[in-house]
């Protein structure tokens, strides 16, 4: 009697540890998402600032060791108190501390602490058709990933065109490739019939443009 009930325990364990091996078994594109968001989260922030009577909220992304943060200028522009949650769910103050001269709709903050900077991939070789992901924090759910295609680049106002959902709230997000490089900062949605929800065509700002502004900055180590 003795070997028969120890004869199930080992069947019913092995069947388990069975199912949790076949549990985490992913797919190959499976695999880039989840690899390629563990990686790169971390350096994704959550960011608040008061304007007015309301508050604007936005994604950024760690660019530097010693707090350095890029995210998009209509977040934070005219905006005080600025705010930046961390993945771990820190919180901590922050500054505007170079804003470029051009209308780029970048700018960069920076908070009192170390950090683990993303890294930053070439956006003149993009193709159509290429693997992207976005990390960003729409209508304030946090570390939320969408996948999709680079589905148009527009060379004349220089814009990254993707299919992979932004809503508001993700502005000052990456746009990354299958390789965790950030190719791209989401900015903007088509949605004509104003109700401010993604239709699945979002807009980014090259990564390129982020090199010539940090390259301008000069100060991030």
């Amino acid at each position: 009697m003795k070997r028969i009930i120890v004869s199930i325990l080992l069947s019913c364990i092995m069947g388990f540890e069975t199912g949790v091996a076949y549990a985490v078994n992913y797919s190959p594109d499976e695999l880039i998402n989840v690899t390629v968001y563990e990686k790169i989260n971390p350096s994704i922030v959550f960011i608040e600032a008061v304007k007015g009577d309301e508050v604007s909220t936005g994604t950024g992304i760690i660019v530097g060791t010693n707090g350095e943060i890029l995210t998009s200028s209509h977040v934070i522009e005219e905006g005080s108190n600025i705010e930046v949650k961390m993945s771990n769910g820190t919180s901590h103050k922050a500054k505007i501390i170079y804003k470029p001269k051009d209308k780029s709709d970048l700018m960069l903050i920076k908070i009192k602490n170390k950090t683990t900077p993303v890294r930053l991939g070439d956006s003149s070789s993009l193709k159509v058709g290429q693997k992207v992901l976005a990390i960003g924090n729409p209508f304030g759910f946090s570390g939320t990933l969408t996948t999709g295609i680079i589905s148009r680049i527009d060379y004349v106002k220089n814009k990254i065109q993707t299919d992979a959902a932004i809503n508001p709230g993700s502005s000052g997000g990456p746009i990354v490739n299958a390789d965790g490089e950030v190719i791209g900062i989401s900015q903007s949605i088509y949605n004509p019939d104003n109700n401010r929800s993604n239709i699945g065509i979002g807009f980014a700002i090259p990564v390129n443009d982020v090199k010539n502004l940090l390259s301008a900055y000069g100060k991030i180590r």
